[in-house]
């Protein structure tokens, strides 16, 4: 999917290495004011699959990252992100897209995840979502940003937007599950949408001083 752009000279090819659907959305709003025409794997044809086996979110978006640039040779941004319960010993944690297994639905894990606290007070049902964004460039340099969004689990899903565990985030300070915020909202506050943004000065201060400089006009 990609950016409408009227300033083509300007514009320039980047890869975010994701096939869900929800994340490409959160993205494109995000670098929607910015130079960049957002790829998907799908628009570069990738039907690949890569081995995530880091330890930490940081390590599974480098791993990303790193694996599409040095087949594409372009700038590619890769997020490793997920639900981390203290009540739970920070699970699902990294394992946030495979808990309970990767073809199971988000109505199933929510569900599991709220029986597991059944009984637990609010207090104790502390949470976060972090993201890691890892931006690899054609050279092999390797940049990341983390951020977090703090919450508790709810006690039920609450909510038709967002997807995975928003219905179940809920966020004290806007008295809602992430799924009840509107899409600006979510992007505003959202760990994703912190992390990104920060990426995004980065790469816009690279413009800045032609350290990106290559036009996707010319390829």
């Amino acid at each position: 999917m990609k950016n409408d752009n009227n300033n083509e000279k300007s514009t320039r090819k980047i890869i975010f290495a994701t096939g869900n659907q929800g994340k490409l959305q959160e993205i494109e709003m995000i670098l929607a004011d910015t130079p960049f025409i957002v790829l998907s794997l799908k628009d570069i044809a990738f039907t690949g699959e890569i081995v995530e086996d880091g330890t930490t979110f940081e390590e599974n978006a480098i791993i990303k990252a790193k694996t599409i640039a040095a087949m594409t040779g372009e700038i590619v941004l890769a997020d490793d992100s997920g639900l981390v319960i203290d009540y739970l010993n920070g699970e699902p944690g990294i394992y946030s897209a495979r808990y309970l297994g990767e073809n199971t639905s988000y109505k199933i894990k929510n569900a599991k995840l709220i029986e597991r606290l059944t009984n637990v007070r609010d207090e104790e049902r502390t949470a976060r979502f972090v993201c890691a964004i890892a931006a690899a460039f054609p050279n092999g340099e390797v940049l990341t940003k983390s951020a977090c969004i703090e919450g508790r689990i709810g006690y039920e899903e609450r909510g038709d937007g967002g997807f995975g565990y928003d219905p179940i985030f809920f966020v004290p300070e806007y008295n809602c599950t992430t799924a009840q915020l509107s899409a600006e909202q979510k992007n505003l506050i959202s760990h994703r949408g912190k992390a990104l943004r920060d990426m995004k000065e980065i790469l816009l201060k690279r413009i800045q001083i032609g350290d990106i400089d290559e036009d996707i006009n010319n390829k």
